[in-house]
């Protein structure tokens, strides 16, 4: 079995709000999208924060609630993160659940190693992660099977989004 993911750069939050009521409108669950932007200095509208200990000290503040009046407020695992060599920004979606985890703590680190433990080839990593430094935004969505995954990137193509690319990342079976 595998489990197929599309990733795009979205250059304003305009952009990846259009991204993100695509997908939702396709069907894609909110749980299976994920987006990783700048915090601008803390201009972000959290309901609730909470401080929180994540491994290897990535994580600065994790949020509940959702940021105000937008639909990446419906995602699930809204949170602010302070990522060494890369920034402040706000994740929500399984990609805060990867860069709060081991991954953050690989020998790439960063963005680049939770992108890999996601199943995106080390070298795109590096280029979202530049890409990142730049103030993009980055937009990802599990897909169950080859033709959502096509849907997903229609859905990125047109928002306009940029270095759209698919994974695939092979589960074993479960044990008997």
């Amino acid at each position: 079995m595998s489990k197929n993911s599309v990733f795009g750069i979205v250059k304003t939050y305009a952009q990846a709000e259009r991204v993100v009521e695509g997908l939702q409108r396709a069907g894609f669950p909110s749980s299976e999208i994920s987006v990783l932007l700048p915090d601008e200095q803390g201009k972000h509208d959290f309901g609730h924060v909470k401080a929180t200990k994540a491994p290897e000290g990535a994580t600065t503040g994790a949020a509940t609630g959702g940021l105000t009046g937008g639909v990446l407020g419906l995602l699930a695992g809204i949170g602010a993160l302070a990522i060494p060599g890369v920034g402040p920004f706000i994740a929500a979606g399984p990609i805060m659940a990867a860069l709060s985890g081991a991954a953050i703590g690989a020998t790439t680190g960063g963005v680049v190693g939770a992108l890999i433990g996601m199943g995106i080839p080390e070298i795109e990593a590096k280029r979202y992660e530049d890409k990142l430094k730049t103030g993009n935004y980055l937009i990802a969505v599990h897909a169950k099977d080859g033709d959502a995954e096509d849907r997903a990137e229609a859905i990125f193509k047109q928002a306009g989004a940029e270095d759209i690319s698919t994974s695939s990342m092979s589960k074993a079976p479960a044990a008997a």
